[in-house]
């Protein structure tokens, strides 16, 4: 892959660390250390580490993609960070407390952290970027989401990602680090829509693989993503996200691109359900972490307490973890109450507050 600047071109070098040697991790050292930056990529293990650094390819989660030389693999704690301007998280959402509890006390004071994990903790029911603050402390964060099949990215072909951060600074900063040629990155302000996005799409990609493993046709899957993306913006909306976020790259765009790419974890292991395997041997058949699995609780979790409607969820959930009938399923969706069609936001958190929500 061929990493030509865009117009916006690259002004100075940052040292970076990326936490997670997993395929977006991978490829985020790799699009870094094409544009002259110095790039450490850290993992926990130190055999799959020696692995790659041995034939700077990741076979396990990028295989085919030679890795710039460039790039240091390390395993090492206590010298990951060195002299390191911004730090990457590239760990599965259920992970990163985990992982960020065994490093906090090498990482540095204040570096910002960029987030490319999409997922809602379980029991806390916290986003990547507030589980990061909560263990390493107040610092600028930011997520880079959007339609992102590493594959994809890691030969050239065109993509387009958006960053989001309260911080202007720190958008901008990862905007020109990450802009290619083929690559195109947007700045957004809304941090929650967008890591409510990239989180909840992956509930609808296991229940869009599903209708795949039924063969229940392409009516049913389109009707799937539309009322799916209500579903997504009705719940981010009821935790103060912008609604126009849900249409953009890390709402609509991902979304379509999780619940159609052949690959996608998700999506795979909901079709391996809707063949008939219980979603343990459906787990076991997926390389990789499957986001959404977890995920799908978290989301209904959210769902009660801010009292949103989300059927499609609720039934995946029923699927997952009480052993419903994939089938019976998508009949009690079809048999619900018949109602126009109108995308009615949930009630801002204020509103919420006064009604007893919580």
């Amino acid at each position: 892959m061929k990493s030509g600047r865009g117009k916006t071109g690259r002004t100075s070098k940052t040292n970076a660390c990326i936490i997670g040697d997993g395929a977006m991790g991978t490829l985020c050292a790799m699009i870094l250390a094409q544009g002259g930056h110095a790039v450490r990529l850290w993992g926990r293990r130190p055999e799959h580490i020696a692995e790659i650094a041995a034939a700077h390819e990741n076979k396990l989660y990028l295989p085919g993609v030679r890795l710039p030389d460039q790039i240091i693999f390390t395993s090492d704690d206590a010298t990951a960070f060195d002299d390191c301007a911004l730090i990457l998280c590239a760990v599965p959402a259920q992970y990163i407390r985990g992982v960020l509890e065994r490093l906090k006390n090498h990482i540095p004071f204040r570096v910002p952290v960029l987030s490319v994990a999409k997922g809602i903790e379980n029991h806390s029911l916290l986003r990547p970027t507030q589980i990061i603050q909560e263990v390493i402390g107040e610092r600028p964060v930011a997520a880079l989401s959007g339609p992102s099949i590493a594959a994809e990215l890691a030969r050239g072909l065109p993509a387009t990602l958006v960053v989001a951060a309260r911080d202007e600074h720190l958008t901008g900063r990862v905007q020109r680090l990450f802009t290619t040629n083929h690559l195109r990155i947007y700045r957004n302000a809304d941090l929650p829509g967008v890591e409510l996005a990239g989180a909840v799409k992956n509930v609808i990609a296991i229940a869009a693989g599903i209708l795949d493993g039924l063969r229940t046709g392409t009516n049913a899957k389109a009707a799937l993503l539309t009322r799916g993306l209500v579903e997504i913006t009705r719940l981010g909306v009821a935790m103060d996200a912008r609604t126009e976020t849900f249409s953009g790259l890390a709402g609509l765009g991902d979304l379509v691109t999780t619940c159609f790419a052949p690959a996608g974890r998700n999506r795979t292991f909901g079709e391996y359900i809707g063949r008939g395997l219980q979603p343990t041997d459906a787990a076991a058949r997926v390389r990789g972490v499957v986001e959404g699995i977890a995920t799908t609780q978290s989301v209904v979790e959210l769902a009660r307490r801010r009292h949103v409607e989300m059927p499609i969820s609720q039934c995946l959930h029923a699927v997952l973890f009480a052993n419903k009938n994939p089938r019976q399923g998508i009949s009690d969706l079809m048999g619900r109450q018949p109602k126009y069609e109108h995308v009615r936001a949930a009630p801002p958190a204020a509103t919420a507050r006064k009604t007893g929500a919580s």
